[in-house]
């Protein structure tokens, strides 16, 4: 499991609970199953009538997403590409088409293949870049079906208001003040759970894609670029060390942290 998705669901667990225990005199309080309804249905309502049903129904199967640990296979990217390029190299094409039957990169293997056919490096790459866009834009479309849905979530919770604030006001009507105060409640309770799901389940999955995203899209221009050096006939280490900074995180490449500090550990021991 993604272990920044168990840190947040236990920590969502700690803050309902602290809330039903020490905020209530009873956690049935927090219990409006009517409201949760008009919240989870108009919600669920509005995004099909927003999107087409196959967009609404592929989403769903990402939220498993948010609860692995994806793997780009990026380290291993770099190595079949600084192998490929190394057979290239030499002009061994067959070895090259041999080592492309066992690549798992699909966008790699429509790279190498169209260097292998002696395609010009300028269509390659326009190309690659369409297909990088095309998934680039699907994904966002799929992150934003979630964010849509973190809209119509507190919208959806605000009309349960209004109609717990309708009954309300019928109670009052009718002289029974004692139970205007549960009523209220009750009303409420359908905007908590509108922010709720909005900003703990439905924002944070938009988020989680996004970023999802943003790791496939630094993998496929590695790729990209791993592509144009081979049409290039750049050195296979040119070729992996130009590929390495591309997984390179977080380096200063004006300061190495290490070697300040003994540096300065030098500088106290002669003191």
């Amino acid at each position: 499991m993604n272990p920044s998705t168990l840190i947040g669901i236990l920590a969502s667990i700690l803050l309902l609970a602290s809330v039903l225990l020490f905020t209530a005199e009873s956690p049935a309080s927090f219990v409006n199953l009517p409201g949760l309804a008009i919240v989870i249905t108009g919600t669920l309502a509005a995004t099909f009538i927003s999107y087409p049903l196959r967009e609404v129904v592929r989403v769903t199967r990402l939220v498993g997403i948010v609860f692995r640990r994806e793997n780009t296979y990026a380290r291993d990217d770099i190595k079949e590409l600084v192998e490929m390029s190394r057979l290239w190299f030499q002009g061994n094409v067959q070895a090259v088409e041999e080592a492309l039957e066992h690549t798992r990169n699909p966008f790699l293997r429509t790279g190498i293949q169209l260097v292998i056919a002696n395609t010009k490096e300028q269509e390659i790459i326009d190309l690659l870049r369409w297909r990088i866009a095309r998934l680039k834009a699907r994904e966002h479309a799929e992150a934003q079906i979630f964010r849509t849905m973190a809209t119509y979530a507190p919208a959806f919770g605000m009309i349960g208001t209004l109609v717990g604030l309708v009954n309300m006001l019928e109670v009052m009507e009718a002289g029974d003040v004692g139970v205007i105060g549960p009523r209220m409640a009750v009303a409420l309770l359908t905007t908590f759970y509108g922010i709720l799901l909005a900003n703990l389940v439905f924002k944070p999955i938009a988020v989680k894609l996004e970023r999802r995203t943003e790791e496939r899209l630094i993998a496929m221009n590695m790729v990209l670029e791993g592509i144009s050096l081979i049409t290039k006939r750049r050195l296979p280490s040119f070729i992996e060390e130009t590929l390495n900074s591309f997984m390179a995180n977080f380096h200063d490449e004006i300061n190495d942290p290490s070697v300040s500090r003994r540096d300065d550990d030098e500088a106290g021991q002669n003191a």
